[in-house]
C-alpha cells in the first residue's frame, strides 16, 4: 500500500511540473500563431481588400486554437449582431479567455487592437497592425526566454519535490 501511494505521489508532482512547463511552451506557440495570423489579416485588408468578417472566418480556418477560436467567434459575432466590431472583439477574446496560455499583457495588447478594427483607413489600420505585431513580437522574445529557463527547472524540481515527500512520509 505504500508503494502507491508513493507512486501517487510521485505521478502527482511530476503532472504538476510537467503541466507548468507545457503552458510556458502554448503560452510561446500561441504567441506565434497570434502574430502570424495578424500578419495575415494585414495582408487580407490591405492586399486583398477583404472585408473584416471574411479576414476573420479565412484565418480562423487557418490557424490553430485558441487563435482559430478567436477569429472564427469575432466573425460570427460581427455577422449575427448588431454590436460594433470593438464589442465584437472583446467578447471573442473573452470567449478564449481562459482556455489560451496567453498571460494579462498579451490580452491587454490584443484588446487595444481590437478597439482599433474598422474605424480607420487602410493605411492606419495597417499601422495598428504592425504596432500590435511589434509588442506581440516583444512579448512573444519574453515567452520564450522565460520557457528557456524555467522549462526544465520545471520538470525536474517536480520531479525532486516529489521524490523528497516520498522519502519525507516513508
Amino acid at each position: 500500500m505504500k508503494w502507491i501511494g508513493a507512486i501517487l505521489i510521485l505521478g502527482s508532482a511530476c503532472w504538476f511540473g510537467f503541466e507548468q512547463a507545457k503552458q510556458l511552451a502554448d503560452r510561446t506557440k500561441q504567441l506565434k500563431m497570434m502574430i502570424a495570423a495578424l500578419q495575415s489579416l494585414e495582408a487580407e485588408i490591405m492586399y486583398g481588400h477583404t472585408p473584416l468578417h471574411e479576414a476573420a472566418r479565412k484565418i480562423g480556418h487557418q490557424f490553430g486554437f485558441p487563435v482559430s477560436q478567436l477569429f472564427l467567434t469575432f466573425a460570427e459575432t460581427i455577422l449575427s449582431t448588431e454590436i460594433s466590431v470593438d464589442e465584437a472583439w472583446k467578447n471573442s477574446l473573452h470567449f478564449i479567455r481562459n482556455k489560451a496560455a496567453f498571460k494579462r499583457p498579451e490580452y491587454e495588447i490584443i484588446e487595444q487592437f481590437g478597439g482599433s478594427l474598422g474605424k480607420h483607413d487602410l493605411l492606419t489600420q495597417q499601422k495598428h497592425i504592425l504596432l500590435t505585431l511589434a509588442h506581440l513580437q516583444r512579448e512573444e522574445e519574453e515567452a520564450r526566454e522565460n520557457q528557456k529557463k524555467y522549462e526544465k527547472m520545471y520538470k525536474s524540481l517536480s520531479i525532486l519535490v516529489g521524490l523528497l515527500l516520498v522519502l519525507l512520509l516513508f
